[in-house]
């Protein structure tokens, strides 16, 4: 169901973006058919990668097809927004000329020439803005310093550095240099504890092993923690957790370890995936077990892959979760559908006394576009409130 869903809307917005881009120059009907087959081309590059994945099949060719198709998909994505903006547009126009008379008309001719204008300037807008999130997307996350005021932070840990990334996305187009990339910043930050919170790769363990080897170096002196997000349940979540327990991470499961200093200490908890039990039952996430056996004096620091965790987190008594899921929306306009899905998008928030961030993403996942919402690698500082 979901794959007739997707190559429905995919069909429609490629049909869409092509009509438009053809219907000003009046091309003979053998031409136009040609270019529609191109399209219909295009449309299917991001879904037949995926479906050949499932049925097991993994190979650089894939990737390569992925990557283009991926790339495409965005193009055709702001085309088709463009397109849609400017359809909007002329119907305000025509509105106005027929019932305001404030426009004046236009004779047929020029009219055709504006037609004609305005779809080479969407497609030269649309090509650029893909050019620019791709380059963007491609360049690596940046460092965001996020300082997190809490009242119960113990003084010894007053300054404490957390770094987390999430949604590294290893899989058809992020590889092993990226890895590397990412790496080499964190190491460069020398945080006390390193914070994994899911969606770390896509694909499976046999065929991505090489790409994830650079993060057996990802060592921080309190520890590597990882929770699963839901593209590890598509990719086998038990192969995975077996293979970021033999890359030195700490899984945690709706669990939480205790970090010491002094005679104080911190609680870092994990919870599954918020909808893992739809896929494997017994990972049905679990705030309450995560927390459990915990002081209400205990600082309780939540890693949830997902933003709508934070309803349970906070019913359970945690003091600040840390999340990603969204990638911030990645790219316009798919910001407003992402805000709307999610209870928050990125960033510090307030829950009703629990704080949350949301990382924008440490890599991407789909169209290889990061516009207006950069990667990160988040580094937080705990301050004594």
């Amino acid at each position: 169901m979901f794959f007739i869903v997707a190559l429905t809307i995919l069909w429609s917005m490629h049909g869409y973006v092509a009509f438009k881009l053809l219907n000003p120059y009046n091309l003979p009907l053998s031409k136009s058919i040609y270019i529609y087959g191109i399209v219909f081309l295009f449309s299917m590059l991001p879904i037949l990668p995926i479906l050949l994945r499932m049925a097991g099949n993994e190979s650089k060719i894939l990737d390569k097809i992925s990557l283009i198709g991926y790339t495409s998909l965005g193009f055709f994505t702001l085309s088709f927004v463009l397109f849609m903006a400017k359809d909007f547009f002329n119907q305000l126009l025509i509105f106005s000329e027929k019932f305001i008379g404030i426009i004046h008309p236009v004779d047929d001719s020029k009219r055709e020439f504006i037609k004609k204008s305005i779809s080479i300037g969407i497609f030269s807008i649309a090509g650029s803005a893909s050019l620019y999130g791709y380059k963007q997307a491609r360049n690596g996350p940046q460092i965001i310093y996020q300082d997190i005021y809490l009242d119960k932070l113990p003084l010894q840990f007053d300054k404490y550095r957390i770094a987390q990334i999430s949604d590294l996305h290893v899989g058809p187009t992020i590889k092993r240099p990226y890895v590397e990339g990412v790496l080499d910043k964190i190491s460069h930050l020398n945080p006390d504890v390193v914070v994994v919170t899911g969606d770390l790769i896509d694909g499976s363990v046999s065929y991505l092993k090489k790409d994830m080897e650079p993060l057996v170096d990802m060592i921080a002196p309190n520890g590597t923690f990882f929770v699963t997000g839901n593209h590890e349940y598509y990719s086998g979540v038990d192969q995975w957790l077996d293979e970021t327990n033999n890359l030195g991470f700490t899984n945690l499961l709706n669990s939480h370890q205790i970090i010491k200093k002094e005679d104080s200490g911190i609680a870092i908890a994990g919870v599954t995936d918020y909808r893992a039990h739809q896929i494997k039952s017994t990972h049905k996430t679990d705030p309450n077990k995560a927390l459990l056996g915990l002081s209400e004096s205990t600082l309780k620091i939540v890693l949830a892959h997902q933003p709508a965790s934070i309803f349970k987190v906070h019913e359970a008594g945690a003091d600040l979760q840390l999340s990603g899921h969204t990638h911030g929306g990645q790219f316009w306009p798919f910001t407003y559908p992402t805000k709307w899905a999610n209870p928050y998008l990125e960033g510090l928030h307030n829950h009703h006394g629990t704080q949350i961030y949301v990382n924008r993403g440490t890599g991407y996942w789909g169209p290889p576009l990061r516009i207006g919402v950069p990667a990160e690698i988040t580094l937080f500082q705990l301050r004594k409130k």
